[in-house]
């Protein structure tokens, strides 16, 4: 038998070392949904792992679109195929983004070294200053 348990706002944000805030943000944007009692907010195993899931998303460069939509897969009563075959696609994507990003830079420091170099051949060839 599995114990659920609670968590409050304050909780999440130590284990996650984020603010309130950020919290409440997620929450505005509907990828948080905790229970109320009174003005308190009560998270649940579900809305932890949703917020773990979040900022994982968030390290791994996916917009808040993109993990809401892999959290909105997320079933624990299922094995979480779909989940994970999305995830695994939007890793190539972002993989595929970083590569070309890379290549881009290496290119850009290439002209850089040719600049450079002009530049510095350009001022050898000057009669000193006077």
């Amino acid at each position: 038998m599995t114990t659920h348990r609670n968590y409050s706002i304050s909780d999440l944000a130590k284990e996650f070392d984020i603010t309130t805030r950020t919290i409440r943000f997620y929450e505005s944007e509907g990828l948080l949904a905790p229970e109320r009692q009174g003005q308190t907010r009560i998270y649940t195993d579900h809305d932890r792992v949703a917020l773990k899931l979040i900022l994982r998303g968030k390290r791994l460069g996916l917009s808040l679109a993109e993990s809401k939509e892999l959290i909105f897969m997320y079933d624990p009563q299922t094995d979480n195929r779909k989940q994970l075959t999305a995830l695994l696609t939007k890793i190539h994507e972002r993989r595929k983004l970083l590569q070309q990003q890379l290549d881009d830079i290496k290119l850009m420091q290439h002209e850089l070294d040719e600049a450079e170099q002009r530049c510095l051949d350009t001022l050898a060839q000057l009669k000193p200053d006077q």
